[in-house]
């Protein structure tokens, strides 16, 4: 992706352009392009007006060959960006689109067909921008255009877990591209082409360091940096936030306490905010980890988590400033079930929250796993905003070399009924504030983002960033859809190239659940690095850091009782639902053992019993890698050189790695259960012992 300057189109392909890349159409869309492209006419001069133009002359240059003309006058056959401000009168209503939302319309202005861009802001018409040149990319037709588009969540942002040394925890693509030690003086191109990436697919906001932060981050040094990044980004529409450490003023001013309620506490902070807000006037605001995994918070004074939550938020307000308070809280005094613990510290809070805190969620209440139910506390709070977090890194889903989209996993979070209200009360409804008519709204996903050339890991990578842009401006598209437009942009529009790829795209996260947590398992990875299998690890500290306390696997079965007869995690969910995850035979299968413990024997609806299902679906895991792998090969006239080795090379590690997962897993519930294989399968490489004695003490993402 060219810098701010927009150089034309490189012509190396690796994967630096991500969905921009802009290529040579063919003779037939590059001329449908160029008519609906002769001149672009924009009403205004802004630093974002300019971004879009010239994006727009960049994109339509490396289309079509010609670059189009900015012109003062509207032309025939033109593309008009244009505000209600404008002197035109513009046939379009732009009601209702926010400050944010765009319309594009095939229309007639002053007499010409023009294509319209309009919109009330002209970050709006960035927006609009990126989305025309999506479908001349993906060789949309670009006649008899209507569409409006704005965003149903306020707060769309990436959080980056960015470490003040360089380091990203659970990062999987290199270094942090945040170089500290060189800002606010330098201020490369790949910032600037960061925001552009984003802002293209709607994201306006970024955290830029690590939820287990440094209190280092607030001081006058690096607010500074943090002010640098923030000119950077502003034209694109994006906002900075920081994550802050509890104790900060203890450690850097020598308060006595970070009670909430003492007023020098207070104090201090509303003079922080008064600080961050003079460097940077459009501050975001504060995200905050505190009480969990062994972070300072407020119930370290006997506070509550609105306690600290307001007093931060009070510091903020009177420049617009928000909190968003992390509701992911597991402690050293192990309750019954730590899938229970966040709603049992949150739930009673409902209500009491000020009014720009927003408490984030994260999907599933355990940690990002590759399937887990929707967490409780969606539907559960209807007093309090709740902004949901998805991983796009991928901490338990291969890192960085497995194939595993997650657009489903985001769909399928999404759509989920909590039926809070009734049948229909979906996650998306929750978190867009529709459901309670809550204005403060938010979504953000953990960035998966480095200085690795292909900023995500992997060419396939980038798709799950794109997919949570996509998806956090509009909950009701599809992953199908979503997968379809990435990889017309990524690859070619050409259908030969776009139906094999979004179909191993769509059946990629399925795949890794079967040859990981089948059935409703979790949290079997080795821990630490959360690398490979290690469904054995007993020995550690606290209970709920061992795989063994998540699968409870013995002789006579497996699985989590989460029903009245166990720790009654059902009953946190609203009573329709709870009624029907209390019965196995009503629970749906992929979350099975999520909720039950089971016999061995258990009959599933295959016909097969527990045992024989659960080694059959790690086996389909494994196949499927090995179809992608065909459908692959099969590719290789029609992608370039390098992704396709790069692509071809992560394929044959997930594929040895899905084989070391499902022989792992086998052996060791093979040595609980004492159950033969099914007929077709077979035994594990190696035995257990040889499995267990594989460790990683490099394995990257870890801090």
């Amino acid at each position: 992706m060219a810098g701010t300057s927009l150089t034309p189109v490189a012509q190396a392909e690796d994967g630096y352009d991500l969905w921009l890349r802009y290529p040579q159409a063919d003779a037939p869309r590059s001329s449908g392009i160029s008519a609906h492209a002769t001149a672009i006419i924009a009403t205004g001069n802004s630093p974002t007006l300019t971004i879009a133009t010239r994006e727009l002359q960049h994109g339509i240059a490396g289309m079509t060959g010609a670059k189009p003309a900015l012109s003062a006058t509207v032309q025939q056959g033109a593309l008009l960006l244009a505000t209600p401000a404008s002197s035109l009168a513009l046939p379009v209503k732009t009601d209702g689109l926010g400050d944010e939302g765009y319309a594009i319309r095939s229309t007639m202005v002053d007499g010409k067909a023009v294509t319209l861009i309009a919109a009330n802001s002209d970050i709006g018409l960035l927006h609009g921008a990126y989305h025309w040149l999506r479908l001349a990319q993906s060789g949309e037709s670009l006649d008899n255009l209507d569409i409006r588009s704005a965003p149903k969540i306020g707060l769309r942002l990436l959080n980056h877990w960015d470490n003040l040394n360089g380091t990203v925890e659970r990062g999987y693509a290199g270094q942090s591209i945040w170089d500290w030690w060189r800002l606010p003086d330098w201020k490369g191109p790949r910032y600037s082409d960061y925001a552009r990436a984003n802002a293209s697919i709607g994201i306006n906001g970024t955290v830029l360091n690590n939820v287990n932060a440094k209190a280092d981050s607030l001081t006058a040094p690096y607010i500074a940096k943090a002010a640098a990044l923030a000119d950077v980004f502003r034209p694109y529409g994006i906002k900075v936030y920081l994550s802050v450490k509890w104790t900060a003023p203890m450690e850097l001013d020598g308060l006595k306490t970070a009670d909430p309620l003492d007023p020098q506490v207070a104090a201090w902070w509303k003079a922080k905010a008064d600080e961050i807000y003079k460097a940077i006037p459009d501050f975001g605001g504060f995200l905050v980890k505190a009480n969990s995994e062994g972070q300072p918070g407020p119930q370290d004074y006997n506070r509550t988590h609105a306690d600290g939550a307001n007093m931060l938020a009070s510091a903020v307000k009177p420049h617009g400033g928000i909190v968003m308070w992390r509701a992911f809280v597991y402690a050293h005094d192990n309750p019954d079930d730590r899938a229970k613990q966040a709603y049992s510290d949150f739930k009673p809070l409902d209500g009491k929250f000020a009014d720009n805190v927003i408490v984030q969620v994260k999907n599933g209440a355990i940690d990002f796993q590759p399937r887990e139910p929707f967490h409780p506390l969606f539907g559960a709070m209807p007093k309090t905003p709740l902004m949901m977090e998805f991983q796009i890194t991928k901490e338990y889903l291969g890192q960085s070399t497995h194939l595993t989209y997650l657009g489903p996993l985001f769909e399928e979070t999404l759509d989920a009924d909590t039926y809070a209200k009734g049948k229909g009360s979906t996650v998306a409804k929750v978190i867009d504030g529709s459901l309670e008519g809550h204005k403060l709204t938010g979504i953000a996903g953990v960035a998966n983002i480095g200085v690795d050339r292909d900023w995500s890991g992997s060419i396939f990578n980038q798709a799950d960033w794109y997919a949570f842009g996509r998806l956090a401006w509009d909950t009701s598209l599809s992953a199908d859809a979503i997968a379809k437009e990435w990889a017309e942009m990524t690859f070619s529009p050409d259908a030969k190239v776009v139906q094999p790829v979004v179909k191993m795209m769509m059946g990629s996260r399925e795949a890794a659940v079967d040859y990981m947590t089948p059935l409703g398992l979790a949290h079997v990875m080795d821990t630490g690095h959360h690398y490979g299998p290690g469904p054995w690890v007993s020995d550690l500290a606290r209970p709920e850091w061992n795989p063994v306390y998540y699968h409870k696997a013995d002789a006579n079965g497996i699985g989590f009782d989460r029903t009245k007869s166990g720790s009654d995690a059902v009953g946190q969910y609203a009573p329709p639902l709870a009624k029907l995850l209390a019965s196995a035979k009503t629970t749906p299968e992929r979350e099975l053992l999520w909720f039950h413990h089971l016999p061995w024997d258990y009959r599933l609806k295959s016909g097969d019993n527990l045992w024989d299902g659960l080694v059959r679906h790690y086996d389909n895991g494994v196949r499927y890698v090995a179809d992608m792998q065909t459908t692959w090969a099969s590719l290789k006239p029609y992608v370039d050189a390098d992704r396709f080795a790069e692509t071809e090379a992560f394929l044959t590690i997930q594929h040895r790695e899905a084989q070391w997962w499902r022989d792992a897993s086998i052996a060791y519930f093979q040595s609980v259960s004492k159950r033969p294989l099914p007929a077709g399968s077979a035994a594990p490489a190696h035995d257990l012992n040889w499995y267990k004695a594989l460790k990683f003490p490099y394995a990257p993402g870890h801090n």
